[in-house]
C-alpha cells in the first residue's frame, strides 16, 4: 500500500470563497446539480477527517446536532481541546504535525474538510497531495477565501475537469520529485 494522500475536496464560489461573509454555505445549496459531484465515491476512500473548530461547529449545527463523519477518525483543531468523543479527537496540536504522523500510518485518504486556516497550515508544510475543487457559478464578493495569502509556490498538475449540472470540478495533483 502506498503513502496516504491528503486530498482537499471542497466547493468554492466563482470568485474563490468557501463560505460567505456570514460563514454559511447557503449559496451552495441553490446551485443546480445532477449528481453529487463525485462526493460518494470520494468519501468511500476517506478514513480520516480534519476540521478547524469553527468548521466543526458549523457542521454540527447544520446536521441537526449529528456529526456526519462519525465513521471516520476525526481531528478537530482548537485552542481549547476537550475530551475525545468517540472517534473525534479535539487537539491543540499543530495540524501539520498530526498529518505528518498520520501519513506514516497505514490507512485511507486524509480529508481536510476546512476551514481555510487549516488548509493554509497544511499548504505551508507542502502536505496537500490533491485538490478536487467544485466551482459554483456564483460570486459572493466577500467571505472566507479558499486560499489565504500563500507563503510559497507549489506546483500541481491538472488531472481532470468535470461537470455536474452547473458545477465545474477541477482535480489537481501535486507534483513531487
Amino acid at each position: 500500500m502506498g503513502e496516504r494522500k491528503v486530498v482537499c475536496y471542497i466547493a468554492q464560489s466563482l470568485d474563490g470563497y468557501i463560505a460567505d461573509k456570514e460563514e454559511t454555505l447557503d449559496w451552495l445549496l441553490d446551485v443546480e446539480m445532477e449528481g453529487d459531484a463525485g462526493y460518494g465515491e470520494f468519501i468511500d476512500t476517506v478514513d480520516t477527517v480534519l476540521l478547524g473548530r469553527r468548521t466543526y461547529e458549523w457542521v454540527i449545527a447544520h446536521e441537526g446536532g449529528k456529526f456526519p463523519y462519525a465513521d471516520q477518525r476525526s481531528y478537530v483543531f482548537t485552542s481549547r481541546p476537550k475530551e475525545d468523543e468517540g472517534q473525534i479527537a479535539f487537539t491543540s496540536e499543530d495540524p501539520a504535525s498530526v498529518v505528518k504522523k498520520l501519513k506514516q500510518q497505514p490507512g485511507g485518504t486524509i480529508w481536510p474538510v476546512g476551514g481555510s486556516l487549516l488548509l493554509e497550515s497544511l499548504l505551508q508544510e507542502d502536505l496537500i497531495d490533491e485538490f478536487i475543487i467544485s466551482i459554483a457559478p456564483v460570486t459572493l464578493g466577500d467571505g472566507i477565501p479558499l486560499f489565504q495569502k500563500a507563503q510559497r509556490r507549489l506546483d500541481f498538475t491538472l488531472e481532470s475537469v468535470g461537470q455536474d449540472g452547473q458545477i465545474a470540478q477541477v482535480h489537481y495533483v501535486r507534483q513531487r520529485n
